[in-house]
């Protein structure tokens, strides 16, 4: 460009900053933004410090990220709510979810106000280290300030309640978006279940999963997986086992973390021949152990040598 005396302007040097950052190169692209003002008299606007800002981010360097911010409150440039937005994602992936807050607590006093992903990346932070009362409290703050929570934002908040353990609340989320008919797709659905099932509520996890034919929903692969880890989680293996066949029944082929799931309920109980079994249905179909299950079959080796000699695939392998 600058051979054919084409000079780049903000908006291309934005292009080229943001594509450095976004590859981790983030020094080059404060490099290229000096470039900018220093040589060729463009002056970096909001776009720009807003893409360096999320490289660092992106490496986990908060402190670089904050001294970016830093620059464009000192330089008069506009902080916008992508800024905000930014910032507060990096901190929340730190964990550092004090200095979110503190983030947060300023948009408001700066004029601005929190969009939909502000209010998710701050539930999904306080949701993620257990703050479930002050994601409870965002949230109704979410809904009288008129912003919309999207299916993301209930998915966050049921996570966190189901994480810890507090399934009452999440229920009583859930029948109420339910009675809302605010979410009629599998993942909603797929998310209470799996909570449920986490919390040793079998009972109701599967009454939630025979709910979907009735109001038209056609579980997926997750959903069956996480039905049949259910089961297996209580040794109910008869019952995984009919879950495994009616999906194949229905057309959902089962995948490898399906298999997964049901070898490793097997190996927690003992049930060594039942587990080769469906290690001659995994082979066949071209699946294999993920590590998890492995390092199962590890354990149970070496409590039990003996093991081997009932898998002859495995004694096999072993011999070689």
């Amino acid at each position: 460009m600058v051979n054919l005396n084409m000079y780049p302007d903000v908006h291309t040097f934005n292009i080229i900053t943001d594509g450095l950052c976004k590859a981790g190169k983030v020094k080059d692209a404060e490099e290229v933004m000096k470039h900018m003002g220093r040589k060729r008299g463009v002056e970096p606007n909001t776009i720009t410090y807003n893409a360096l800002m999320d490289g660092y981010c992106l490496r986990g360097q908060l402190d670089r990220a904050r001294r970016i911010f830093s620059i464009m409150i000192d330089k008069g440039i506009e902080t916008d709510i992508i800024s905000y937005n930014i910032l507060i994602k990096g901190y929340c992936k730190k964990k550092k979810v004090d200095e979110a807050m503190q983030l947060f607590c300023e948009i408001s006093q700066k004029g601005s106000k929190p969009n939909n992903l502000t209010y998710n990346t701050i539930l999904q932070g306080l949701s993620e280290v257990g703050r479930t009362g002050d994601a409870k409290q965002i949230y109704a703050e979410m809904l009288s300030a008129g912003t919309k929570p999207d299916i993301y934002s209930h998915v966050t908040l049921l996570n966190g309640y189901y994480k810890y353990g507090l399934v009452e609340e999440a229920m009583a989320l859930f029948n109420k978006l339910e009675r809302n008919k605010e979410y009629t797709n599998i993942a909603f659905y797929s998310v209470v279940i799996n909570g449920l099932c986490k919390n040793g509520k079998l009972h109701e996890a599967h009454a939630v999963f025979k709910k979907l034919s009735f109001i038209g929903l056609l579980p997926d692969v997750i959903t069956y997986t996480i039905m049949i880890n259910g089961f297996c989680l209580e040794g109910l293996f008869d019952e995984a086992k009919y879950i495994l066949r009616k999906m194949e029944d229905n057309g959902c082929s089962p995948n490898n973390v399906t298999y997964n799931v049901i070898v490793k309920g097997f190996l927690r109980c003992n049930k060594i021949s039942e587990m080769a079994s469906f290690m001659k249905e995994m082979d066949g179909r071209g699946f294999s152990f993920d590590a998890t299950t492995t390092g199962f079959l590890i354990d149970v080796v070496r409590e039990n040598p003996s093991v081997l000699d009932m898998i002859p695939e495995l004694h096999s392998k072993n011999k070689k």
